[in-house]
């Protein structure tokens, strides 16, 4: 519902607006706290709580955490730029480079290239103290599944 005297999103607005919507639709959220929050075309910034629930047993964040992280952010960055289907990841490298302990951890998202049938994003960890933890790059192609259809997805 738009703000009181406002008028609701449109275009590209009204296209972030449901991406943020079907993230938090998505039951594997429900295992974590976290929002997504589309900044601009080709960029995504989540924010997570993480807790000893995401420890392995060496007492830090597991790498399944990472993961879900920075292919969430990048995938979602690399979303926005698609307004018609659903992207699916086809791969994704990760790099690293500090352990993550429990609080807020933020993942960055950022499209890097590509638009037709492949896109190609990256995306960064970041730790409470603003020290980057890992990254990643992944590759996204359009799958059959149009936006339209998902339940989450919820244009204004």
């Amino acid at each position: 519902m738009p703000p009181e005297g406002g008028a609701a999103p449109s275009g590209a607005l009204a296209h972030y607006r449901a991406l943020e919507s079907l993230y938090a639709a998505a039951p594997i959220n429900a295992l974590f706290e976290s929002q997504l929050e589309i900044t601009g075309a080709g960029e995504a910034r989540i924010r997570f709580r993480l807790d000893r629930r995401h420890f392995h047993a060496g007492g830090a964040v597991h790498g399944t955490s990472y993961f879900k992280m920075l292919d969430d952010a990048a995938f979602y960055a690399a979303n926005t730029l698609v307004t018609d289907r659903f992207l699916l990841t086809t791969q994704f490298n990760l790099l690293f480079t500090r352990p993550l302990g429990e609080g807020w951890a933020t993942a960055e998202g950022r499209w890097v290239s590509g638009q037709r049938r492949v896109l190609i994003a990256d995306a960064r960890l970041i730790d409470a103290s603003g020290e980057e933890v890992a990254r990643g790059t992944g590759t996204f192609m359009r799958s059959r599944l149009p936006l339209s259809t998902l339940a989450g997805y919820r244009p204004a």
